[in-house]
């Protein structure tokens, strides 16, 4: 693709950078911004610069946050008895869309995978684990991918965090909505027997 100007070419580069977005689609947001007034797109790249480099981690559970605790760990409302531990940020956008979901988060930031180096000094379990130490922290939610590693990343968390008073659960596994039993796995059609309910709660 031949283009009129390097700096249209630069623009047109960083946007086909981002996952998801080609040539063809970036250099229709290119153009697109090129039709803006220089305002606003001064602001579109003031609010990706002030993302970047203003952004935090809550110290508490890692989620994004503006401040040292994030909206969630600061709302007084939430159950702190609860805390739901998750793989990535996009999974606790995911869970807290669903409205359903009052307690609290914790952000691994990956799970434990030995064969890309991840091990668990990698990961945010550590101050997990001194979190679910906590008086009023009564169960840990491992919402966590129902994969090997998944499954090896709860296995080593429930080890370290074992206490009597402490319920550890994971998410029930099941048919998805609209699937078909026979091209189920017997490992998802196990659980779903183990974790079904009493017709009408589902």
């Amino acid at each position: 693709m031949n283009y009129p100007s390097k700096f249209l070419e630069d623009a047109v580069m960083a946007f086909a950078s981002l996952p998801g977005i080609g040539k063809k689609t970036a250099l229709r947001l290119v153009l697109h911004l090129l039709q803006q007034d220089k305002d606003k797109v001064d602001e579109f790249m003031q609010a990706i610069s002030k993302m970047r480099h203003q952004l935090k981690h809550c110290k508490k559970c890692h989620n994004i946050s503006d401040q040292e605790l994030c909206n969630i760990c600061a709302n007084p409302s939430r159950d702190p008895s609860l805390i739901c531990v998750v793989e990535n940020l996009r999974d606790l956008i995911q869970i807290e869309n669903t409205g359903t979901y009052k307690g609290l988060y914790h952000v691994l930031g990956g799970i434990i995978n030995p064969l890309e180096g991840i091990g668990p000094e990698q990961l945010n379990i550590q101050s997990l684990i001194q979190r679910s130490k906590e008086k009023e922290v009564k169960e840990l939610i491992m919402a966590i991918s129902p994969t090997i590693e998944g499954d090896t990343t709860i296995f080593y968390i429930a080890r370290l965090a074992q206490r009597p008073e402490l319920k550890i659960s994971v998410l029930a596994r099941g048919i998805s909505f609209g699937g078909e039993l026979e091209y189920a796995d017997e490992i998802t059609l196990s659980r779903s027997i183990k974790a079904r309910r009493p017709y009408g709660q589902t």
